[in-house]
């Protein structure tokens, strides 16, 4: 492979609205809508200069939220920064910042649809 293995991620939400707002809400960002014909997306921002993968919250009549076995991890600078805004956001933390060993540190989330995310750092 030529590539970091992931290119993209999609997130499956039942209220755009309340997603967008617990995403930017934690993670500190904006979402830009992404024009598509079926489905409504809304794309975390990405850098092609950066290494990483971006991806979009969808909400598409087709796919349920929660209980699926993707489980996406946000890089961060600390990621006790980002498990500190989960509950004010609309979420739920699962797990509390842990270590990771040499792989540095984790935290888990639950966002308001039921789906379990990771927040990953260094430090």
């Amino acid at each position: 492979m030529r590539v970091n293995p992931v290119g993209w991620f999609e997130i499956y939400v039942q209220d755009m609205n309340r997603a967008k707002a617990f995403y930017e809400g934690v993670l500190q960002v904006q979402l830009e809508k992404l024009a598509g014909p079926e489905f409504e997306m809304w794309v975390f921002g990405m850098d092609p200069e950066k290494t990483g993968a971006s991806g979009a919250l969808v909400q598409a009549e087709c796919v349920a939220s929660g209980g699926n076995s993707t489980l996406v991890y946000f890089s961060c600078e600390d990621c006790a920064q980002e498990e500190s805004r989960v509950v004010q956001s609309g979420g739920k933390v699962e797990r509390a910042k842990m270590s990771i060993g040499p792989y540095g540190f984790i935290s888990l989330a639950l966002d308001p649809d039921g789906n379990m995310i990771g927040f990953h750092s260094m430090k």
